[in-house]
């Protein structure tokens, strides 16, 4: 879990470290969550700040409670995650790449060939 970005409040670094072990496959649609007192602990950090990051994912429809047990990653977790960031990789990322590409008077074939061979590459 990445909690390093100081311009972030803790709870939402929590929430997407979180949202990035589910993304990433390492916390399975219906998998039991580390506790809140786990992570509490782990990282040193206030449970109330633990929770208010669960609630968070609560309330996004993530993650779902079971009464006595904990906190599990809710079915459809993953896709909710992916059509999200998407939207976020477009809006940050590919419109202002677009807009520089434009600038730069680069046709949209020489876009998507140095897309493709940077693809290939990775």
């Amino acid at each position: 879990m990445n909690i390093i970005d100081q311009n972030i409040p803790i709870f939402a670094r929590i929430a997407e470290g979180i949202k990035d072990h589910i993304l990433t496959g390492d916390i399975h649609e219906g998998e039991q969550l580390t506790s809140t007192t786990q992570i509490s602990k782990e990282y040193n950090i206030n449970i109330a700040t633990v929770n208010k990051a669960v609630n968070l994912l609560v309330s996004e429809g993530l993650v779902f409670k079971k009464r006595g047990i904990g906190m599990f990653v809710a079915e459809g977790a993953v896709e909710k995650l992916i059509t999200e960031r998407r939207k976020v990789f477009k809006d940050r990322y590919i419109k202002g790449t677009l807009a520089e590409a434009k600038r730069l008077r680069y046709s949209v074939e020489e876009l998507q060939n140095m897309v493709a061979e940077v693809y290939r590459s990775e």
